[in-house]
């Protein structure tokens, strides 16, 4: 079920590409909107500081080839080192006017020298052939080693709440290169060009993507698309930096619409496994169509370059891509030839050849690179009510963006995702018979594709109770009773059971929960998200039946689930009264839900709820004082108590 909901889902999106937009006049109108949702889905909006760039030539290589090379470091921002080999012809000087490539690099290992040293051939061919050419290091596999892997391998989901990738830095620390090319006295700054394979291939896109003054770019097997890295679970042959979160749900291929109309190789090898040709095919006639709207007869802006082989830096690539960078920067079209030149020693290429810099922020850099949100409380029911307003637009805008509070309770719910979407037609799903005395098992549709099974246990009194707790169960609860922790939390009322995808009898298997978990963000969702869409749709099928009952609805639940509920009500006014039972304290521990560190933490997400009665059952009350507060403002009051 989730597999084919996921194949649909990303074929759906890469089906919007340019969606509404015929002509370059449309593009061009609506370019500038687009290129701000591409920083904010970096997490680089609004852009950081340029801060000074510190930076430093520690060791000068003069070749007889006739190329000379400057181990250099900057500073992107304070703390976060840049390592690279800038290379020049021999004779370079001051006012030269020379074009400059920056080089990007993909996941070559070389330890202490860096990945540039892997990628060297590149920068001396260029300096051979009149260019500066800057080789930068990559952030995981640089002279400070620092990660990509944080969902790949290191099991730091909290990235996606914090909406942090390391795309974002390898992007912003390309911009950053660009400044340093800019202020060398050796270069033109108007001729500006941006390569790189693997990573740096889909680096080149992040920076030409986000910098205007690259003037040409060729990214070398770095895109597929959603059908191929989701569809097909390419996704799990790639790291982190290859991927942004997908907040507004563009098509992938709209990324590198962003470099149009500046000139675009495309370059990939025709039996590529983690860059497939179906996807290359695909993006390519995506972007013709789009280029389409600016070639003309004389010019053509943009190509692909498709070699035999597969992942891999081949002659046949290089050559391409020198070939295009000579034409679109220096306007010669004569052959290109790779001379067979002696390698350096790695080690004479290190930046940093004793010991590494004591403040730099590189290994940490997850921590800070993106800014968490800031809380400052309000002091009267006025202020609250600001500050609630405000924080509900920014969790529409960032966090689900498709939701649009109050909701109109119908079967199907709001997509947390992006749209509404009817329950599968056909669909036989109908709301219990809360006045019945057996128990009654069914299921419920909440987006196309995804059936979510419910029970529904009557009340135990002697008199039915008019309040229905509607009970969010996790991922280890189960189906066919209630369970444990309710005891002591709820009374002899009923109790309507839901297992949210993933969770209960719709747990998956390992190793499916890697690749769902690491899609769904490619997709504008995660996980906890997609249960959010599914706890809403139940809310809305025990609604349906409210006004016949005359029901009272509450929402509880455990663990992270427990907020998930709670979310659920925030979303739904209608929900009389919420309970979390021992909750996590931050949204580092879950829910994940896709940028939600950038706008607020648990506790302020339960203080929204105000005035709603909530009860808050932890060990830890003093981690939730602040939506005490919030409540006490308010004007409703938020009940921490023991575990039961």
């Amino acid at each position: 079920m989730i597999g084919t909901f996921l194949k649909q889902e990303a074929r759906r999106l890469d089906a919007t590409f340019l969606e509404g937009i015929s002509n370059r006049m449309q593009w061009e109108r609506r370019r500038p909107a687009l290129r701000q949702q591409y920083f904010e889905m970096l997490g680089l909006w609004p852009l950081p500081e340029r801060t000074p760039l510190q930076g430093q030539v520690t060791a000068t290589l003069e070749r007889d080839e006739g190329f000379r090379v400057e181990n250099v470091h900057f500073q992107s921002r304070p703390g976060l080192y840049v390592t690279g080999n800038l290379y020049l012809p021999r004779e370079a000087r001051a006012g030269a006017r020379l074009p400059a490539v920056l080089y990007v690099c993909g996941h070559s290992g070389r330890g202490r020298d860096g990945n540039k040293a892997a990628f060297q051939h590149h920068g001396i061919w260029f300096a051979t052939h009149g260019y500066a050419c800057l080789v930068i290091d990559t952030l995981q596999l640089g002279e400070i080693a620092a990660i990509h892997h944080g969902t790949y391998r290191e099991q730091r989901w909290w990235w996606q709440a914090r909406g942090y990738t390391p795309a974002a830095v390898e992007c912003w620390n390309g911009i950053r290169a660009l400044d340093y090319l800019q202020g060398r006295p050796e270069v033109d700054p108007e001729r500006l060009a941006v390569t790189g394979i693997s990573g740096g291939g889909a680096a080149s896109f992040w920076i030409a993507a986000a910098d205007e003054r690259v003037k040409v770019a060729v990214p070398v097997s770095g895109m597929s698309d959603l059908e191929d890295y989701v569809g097909h679970q390419v996704v799990n042959g790639h790291c982190d930096c290859m991927f942004l979160i997908n907040t507004f749900q563009w098509s992938w291929a709209q990324i590198a619409a962003l470099v149009a109309p500046r000139p675009l190789l495309f370059a990939n090898s025709g039996h590529d496994t983690i860059f497939p040709m179906g996807g290359n095919e695909r993006i390519r006639k995506r972007l013709e169509g789009l280029y389409g709207y600016y070639t003309n007869r004389t010019e053509r802006l943009f190509d692909i370059a498709v070699t035999p082989g597969g992942h891999e830096d081949n002659p046949e690539l290089r050559l391409m891509a020198y070939r295009w960078i000579n034409h679109h920067l220096k306007g010669d079209d004569a052959p290109v030839t790779e001379p067979d030149l002696p390698k350096i020693e790695g080690r004479l290429l290190r930046v940093f050849p004793g010991e590494l810099p004591a403040d730099e922020r590189n290994t940490r850099i997850d921590e800070d690179f993106v800014p968490l949100a800031t809380h400052t409380p309000p002091s009267s029911e006025p202020e609250f009510q600001s500050w609630r307003a405000t924080k509900m637009a920014e969790l529409q805008r960032l966090v689900f963006p498709g939701a649009k509070p109050p909701f109109d309770g119908s079967v199907s719910g709001p997509d947390p995702g992006r749209n509404r979407r009817p329950p599968a037609s056909g669909s036989k799903e109908a709301p219990p018979v809360f006045s019945s005395r057996v128990p009654q098992t069914g299921t419920l549709s909440s987006e196309p594709g995804i059936a979510i099974p419910w029970k529904y246990f009557p009340p135990t009194g002697p008199k039915a109770s008019r309040i229905l707790w509607l009970v969010v169960l996790g991922e280890e609860d189960a189906l066919e009773a209630a369970p444990e922790w309710l005891k002591g939390t709820s009374g002899g009322e009923g109790h309507f059971l839901i297992a949210p995808r993933g969770s209960s009898a719709l747990r998956w298997p390992d190793p499916a929960p890697y690749y769902i978990r690491r899609s769904l963000p490619l997709l504008g969702r995660t996980v906890d998200g997609c249960r959010l869409q599914d706890v809403l749709a139940a809310m809305a099928h025990v609604l349906s039946a409210k006004q016949k009952d005359r029901l009272q609805v509450k929402v509880i639940g455990r663990g992270a689930a427990g907020i998930i509920g709670a979310y659920a009500a925030l979303l739904e006014p209608r929900i009389a009264e919420i309970v979390a039972v021992d909750p996590p304290v931050s949204h580092r521990e879950g829910p994940i839900f896709l940028n939600v560190l950038r706008v607020l933490d648990v506790p302020e997400a339960l203080g929204l709820l105000a005035p709603r009665p909530l009860s808050i059952y932890t060990g830890k009350g003093e981690a939730f004082e602040a939506t005490a507060e919030l409540y006490r403002v308010a004007g409703g009051a938020a009940m921490r108590r023991p575990l039961p």
